[in-house]
């Protein structure tokens, strides 16, 4: 089994820690559309925040185009708990002591897609990225 399988497997499994994994490593598969789907979910887990938080985290990490659209989306879909949460994982990625991929410059391309929820969850994660700098 891949690593990518196995995370796909991990990503449906009732202990909150074993999503938490299948979120960060299947991050850098968010261009791959089986991964990107469980991403997604994974980001607005309905179990525990925990795992929203690491997910955006691993994928602000990543810092792809197609890493920051799932968060983007996430961003659009989730109700003021998830969003929270969503940006805690942002803000944890941007300060960490590892370097992370330009996010902003990230969003400013999100925000000429096609999809409005994506464009409206850039513009939010663009604002995260801004009050992080100060």
């Amino acid at each position: 089994m891949s690593g990518m399988e196995a995370a796909l497997a991990e990503a449906s499994s009732p202990s909150w820690t074993q999503r938490v994994r299948a979120g960060r490593d299947l991050a850098p598969f968010a261009d791959v559309p089986e991964a990107a789907e469980v991403l997604a979910g994974l980001l607005l887990d309905v179990e525990d925040t925990a795992v929203t938080r690491r997910t955006a985290e691993a994928l602000t990490r990543v810092g792809t185009v197609a890493a920051v659209r799932l968060i983007a989306l996430a961003v659009a879909e989730a109700d003021g708990g998830h969003a929270d949460w969503l940006q805690t994982g942002v803000h944890d990625a941007l300060v960490g002591p590892d370097g992370v991929p330009d996010v902003a410059a990230v969003c400013g391309k999100l925000a000429q897609d096609q999809q409005e929820a994506v464009r409206r969850g850039a513009a939010e994660i663009s604002a995260w990225t801004d009050d992080t700098r100060c």
